[in-house]
């Protein structure tokens, strides 16, 4: 929608702004939604089912409802709907359509052009028509324009994540000695325990447990081939206390015994 010519927008003259009754209903039709229709919650809350998938609503939930659409809604009648509603047509396909519901964030400007459109329809207004075209195409873009928004933050938010894991990996092979856990390497990342570990897994290909005894052994390797430390004096200084222990996992590891390393 964000390509099309405002002259393509029919307008239809079922709008309005209402403040529902506390015995307020919207029954499924007998036949689906003939068109479009942008929907719109200013306060109060109740349940929207479209084809059968239920939202529980409140203010900022925003619909757009497209032709084969099947509908239903209810509402709290000790806390009822206020809400708007633009029926419209296309006449040219489409090659963006907004998602049929989003939360708005932004409402203060969309709400603005809401009101201005349904005030265009009260009275004969001179150019009604042609106004309420080009604002149509305007809470359109609106509509996709945070979707964009939303979509680059979620990128952006991806990115840190990724950099923050490897960062997190990178300290673990730096300092391999330390006692490192789940816990504190989560409280590192600024993250609970159960999503960095879910997402180290994910992003590294080892469970964080793994991942340090790993580069712990990757560092005993080369203190052992090229520093000339005793088996002991390696294992004490990657934190282990217990040498038998040290040298199953550096077999588990690397196939051999720490002894045949050095």
């Amino acid at each position: 929608m964000l390509y099309l010519n405002p002259d393509d927008f029919v307008l239809k003259p079922a709008l309005a702004t209402i403040h529902c009754e506390p015995n307020w209903k919207w029954r499924k039709r007998a036949t689906p939604m003939p068109n479009y229709d942008l929907f719109y919650v200013w306060s109060g809350e109740g349940t929207v089912l479209l084809n059968n998938k239920p939202y529980h609503v409140g203010k900022g939930h925003c619909f757009l409802f497209r032709p084969g659409d099947e509908t239903e809604a209810t509402h709290n009648p000790q806390n009822p709907l206020v809400l708007t509603y633009i029926h419209f047509d296309i006449a040219e396909t489409p090659r963006l359509i907004p998602a049929s519901h989003r939360i708005l964030e932004n409402t203060i400007s969309f709400e603005s052009l809401l009101t201005q459109y349904v005030r265009l329809f009260l009275v004969k207004t001179y150019g009604a028509e042609i106004e309420g075209r080009l604002i149509l195409k305007q809470l359109m873009i609106h509509l996709l324009r945070e979707e964009q928004e939303k979509e680059e933050k979620l990128g952006d938010a991806s990115h840190s994540l990724l950099e923050t894991i490897h960062e997190i990996a990178n300290y673990v092979q730096q300092h391999p000695g330390e006692p490192h856990t789940i816990e504190s390497l989560a409280a590192r990342a600024n993250l609970s325990q159960r999503y960095f570990s879910q997402k180290f897994k994910q992003i590294i290909g080892q469970t964080v447990k793994s991942y340090i005894v790993y580069s712990r052994i990757k560092r005993a390797e080369h203190l052992l081939h090229f520093t000339g430390m005793t088996v002991t004096e390696a294992a004490y200084a990657l934190g282990y206390n217990d040498l038998h222990f040290f040298s199953r996992q550096f077999k588990q590891y690397t196939g051999k015994n720490p002894s045949e390393i050095r």
